[in-house]
């Protein structure tokens, strides 16, 4: 499988069933679980794009993912 390249914001990583068309988790956590993995290390560190932007860089979050680490 190739990188992925670019940024993923949190509905993207962990889902968001009220959004039309709803979008589907790559890892089915809370946000609070997610935050929480963030904060310990155990998941990906954010980038700020601006005050109210954060992001994460798709290439960790897919290497996150295939890892079965989350």
């Amino acid at each position: 499988m190739t990188t992925p390249l670019g940024f993923l914001r949190l509905p993207q990583i962990i889902g968001d069933a009220d959004a039309h068309p709803p979008i589907p988790a790559l890892i089915p956590i809370c946000k609070t679980t997610w935050w929480a993995g963030v904060k310990s290390g155990r998941y990906p560190r954010p980038v700020k794009l601006s005050p109210r932007v954060t992001v994460w860089k798709a290439k960790d979050v897919y290497a996150l993912f295939e890892s079965g680490a989350a």
